[in-house]
């Protein structure tokens, strides 16, 4: 694994923009073994008690492990799919922005698998969900 990657992540949330229009997750860094997302929570996410709810959260973990799927790879794959998410809501998640980060745990030609943490705006210290998850990568064209 190289110190730097060969995209940044303008060239991620382009991708994004460009063949996922639909989706408020954005990448906000990423480097060799980690992805960071984050998204800007709506009031169509929040559930009684003011809490993010589970599946907005699940989204992001997905997309956090989608982001360290590319690093792994060290190049934007747009087919690369979950092929498994297992996920534990620690704490009610409250505010108006969440952020995930997920880690490399291991990778070979077939997958990439990694463990996450979700945290809310200005409470890092605060997980409020754990998960790990694998992604499949595609075969060569």
């Amino acid at each position: 694994m190289t110190d730097s990657l060969s995209f940044d992540i303008d060239a991620v949330n382009t991708m994004l923009r460009e063949q996922f229009p639909g989706t408020g997750n954005r990448c906000i860094d990423i480097g060799p073994g980690f992805g960071i997302a984050a998204y800007d929570v709506l009031p169509t996410d929040i559930r009684p008690g003011g809490f993010v709810s589970g599946p907005c959260q699940f989204s992001l973990v997905d997309c956090a492990l989608w982001f360290l799927a590319f690093a792994a790879l060290d190049r934007i794959e747009p087919m690369a799919l979950t092929s498994e998410l297992s996920i534990r809501f620690l704490r009610p998640a409250q505010g108006e922005r969440i952020f995930c980060k997920a880690t490399l745990e291991a990778v070979n030609r077939r997958s990439v698998v990694g463990t996450a943490h979700v945290w809310c705006e200005g409470r890092p210290d605060k997980i409020t969900a754990a998960a790990q998850g694998t992604y499949a990568i595609p075969l060569p064209r």
